[in-house]
């Protein structure tokens, strides 16, 4: 996915910049937080910024930067924008190495999850045909926000129109629960859609537990996605 070709760059990149708190790696806020606990692991910074890479670009001392929509910067210094290019080549580069010490990318991502957590992602899309409705449903999420998701009591409800950590406003609602899940809902900026950017953090003790904190994770996933549609009315 978007985020876990994300996780693996941002890892690439925050060991070439190992303790080096200048050198930040940067996503969307409603990218994976896992890039924000490989920069703290490396000793580098971490980053959020609003959608698009005309933020992600501005990220003071940038040295990667990406959204899950499949955008990658990896090489700010020649491209400081989103580049296809350079990130296929970076991707074969850690192909590569880790072919020649008999791993894949994969087992590089099992590893994250030992380290970081397994940080499942999965979005919740609603196309329309009444523009109208999308902010019916925002005004609906506002109005009556949820107390719980998938069981756990919502700890952080942020209404980013009226800013977050710092960020300049922009039209969406940012939902976080004590089980450590995320979810932000916010209206396309370029198509007729209400998106939905959901992530759940779950604890790996080791590899052979990843198939089943894989299912568990999905399931929660599931049964948010279901809520939320019950919430927004869509």
């Amino acid at each position: 996915s978007g985020d876990e070709l994300g996780a693996l760059l941002g890892e690439q990149a925050a060991a070439a910049h190992q303790g080096n708190p200048h050198a930040t790696l940067a996503r969307s806020i409603v990218s994976s937080s896992l890039l924000g606990r490989i920069a703290d692991a490396h000793g580098v910074r971490g980053a959020e910024t609003l959608t698009g890479f005309k933020w992600i670009s501005r990220a003071p001392g940038l040295v990667f930067g990406f959204e899950e929509a499949i955008g990658y910067c990896v090489n700010p210094t020649v491209v400081r924008d989103k580049d296809g290019i350079s990130a296929a080549v970076k991707t074969c580069e850690l192909a590569s190495q880790l072919k020649a010490e008999g791993r894949s990318l994969d087992d590089q991502l099992a590893d994250l999850a030992v380290r970081h957590g397994l940080h499942a992602t999965s979005p919740l899309t609603f196309r329309v045909a009444d523009l109208s409705l999308i902010g019916q449903a925002l005004d609906r999420l506002r109005e009556h926000p949820p107390a719980t998701l998938a069981g756990a009591r919502v700890t952080s409800y942020e209404d980013l129109s009226a800013g977050y950590q710092g960020l300049p406003p922009t039209d969406g609602v940012r939902i976080a629960t004590e089980a450590g899940d995320r979810v932000i809902v916010r209206p396309s900026g370029t198509e007729p859609k209400l998106k939905c950017y959901l992530e759940v953090i779950a604890p790996v003790a080791e590899v052979a537990q990843l198939p089943q904190v894989r299912r568990q994770a999905a399931e929660r996933l599931e049964l948010i996605k279901a809520e939320l549609r019950t919430v927004l009315g869509l």
